[in-house]
């Protein structure tokens, strides 16, 4: 132990804005109730990126796959490829939890708009890149998020916790 550590201190988390992110998704494909609940699946067509210093954007790779085990809840698990405007890729894998009164997610299902403060959306997505890249970093961190639902799109703030 180095002299300015202190026996027992556990650092507090800080967050760091990574991104703004604006997910471009396609027609749904609603695969009905199943054993698990209502399964959903949110083809992701594109979009957009801003983070500090940098931006990109959402490629035509991937879905949102999403499991309603009860109406107020849906789990949502989605990947897909961001591309920096350096040329890296960063591979997505966000796992989430959007839950609200039942009525309101039924809207929000049905392609209707509901007032984000309605809604809790929260994730937590796993970003990572090649190794020999200038977003290398991301592979030894986590981040945190929050979203909300649009017909169209998706928007995502994206937080690496420190």
């Amino acid at each position: 132990m180095t002299g300015d550590q202190v026996a027992g201190a556990v650092p507090q988390p800080a967050l760091t804005h990574f991104a703004s992110v604006t997910v471009e998704v396609g027609e749904v494909l609603d695969l009905g109730e199943t054993i698990d609940g209502r399964r959903r699946v949110v083809p992701i067509r594109g979009g957009s990126v801003a983070g500090n210093g940098w931006s990109g954007r959402v490629l035509d790779a991937g879905a949102d796959f999403q499991l309603y085990p009860s109406a107020d809840t849906a789990y949502l698990t989605a990947t897909y490829v961001i591309e920096a405007g350096d040329g890296t890729r960063l591979f997505v894998e966000n796992k989430a939890l959007r839950a609200g009164r039942p009525e309101d997610l039924a809207r929000m299902v049905s392609g209707g708009t509901v007032d984000p403060s309605l809604i809790y959306f929260r994730c937590a997505p796993r970003i990572t890149a090649a190794t020999d890249s200038a977003f290398a970093w991301v592979n030894s961190r986590l981040f945190i998020g929050s979203g909300v639902r649009t017909p169209d799109a998706v928007q995502l703030e994206f937080f690496a916790v420190d």
